[in-house]
């Protein structure tokens, strides 16, 4: 989880001072330590920042409406056209169930392949696959291959756990709507919000409890935000 907020860091090109330093590190920590695409992540996350909170234009709330219905507009044209996939007065509860313990290991864990070969991206494929051989070889002297199974799948378990809890949290409590085409500064505000500060806060979220400020200055450090 923190090699995610890590790669994050990379990806937004805000550790060097220079572009091609933070591409070459972060295709290493997103594909080496945490076994996916950077051409993946580049591809969905640049949409988010685009767009927040846009349907059919921000990736990352392309759940609605086949498991949650998500903002107050939304929510209410399903309802008027009577279109309903699951029993969203009830998403508050099973949210916990579907949401954080499926999106890494049942989703991504697939798609990220599917991606890489779809887009040829070789490079970052070979990234990946240093990262399942090192995970094997690991623990192979020490463990059954179903036991590493197991292990590798737990995981991804706690860490899409912890991935959904804090990326969800300053977004989805937002405005969600259709793409209004509203000026960049007021398109950022209005679908993000800060969580409080504190130390265990800070790490724990990888400093994205200052979601504001990340949005409006997406290549600033993190630890920053707080300034």
């Amino acid at each position: 989880a923190q090699a995610g907020w890590l790669q994050h860091d990379f990806g937004h090109l805000s550790v060097f001072s220079k572009s091609k330093w933070n591409h070459w590190v972060h295709k290493f920590v997103i594909g080496h330590l945490k076994g996916a695409p950077a051409s993946w992540w580049n591809h969905l996350h640049f949409q988010h920042h685009a767009k927040p909170n846009c349907f059919r234009k921000d990736p990352d709330i392309n759940m609605h409406p086949l498991f949650f219905a998500l903002g107050k507009t939304l929510s209410v044209e399903l309802g008027v056209k009577k279109k309903k996939f699951m029993p969203y007065n009830h998403q508050h509860k099973y949210f916990f169930i579907i949401g954080p313990p499926a999106l890494v290991p049942l989703y991504f864990q697939w798609y990220i392949f599917y991606f890489v070969v779809q887009w040829k991206k070789w490079v970052d494929l070979a990234w990946m696959l240093t990262f399942y051989i090192r995970f094997f070889l690991t623990y192979l002297p020490l463990l059954e291959v179903k036991s590493i199974l197991g292990l590798f799948l737990l995981v991804r378990f706690i860490e899409s756990n912890w991935f959904v809890w804090v990326t969800q949290m300053n977004h989805i409590p937002m405005h969600i709507d259709y793409d209004k085409n509203v000026d960049w500064f007021s398109t950022q505000l209005q679908a993000t919000c800060n969580v409080h500060h504190s130390l265990f806060n800070d790490w724990f979220t990888g400093h994205l409890n200052f979601q504001i400020e990340h949005h409006l200055f997406p290549t600033m450090p993190r630890h920053n935000y707080w300034k």
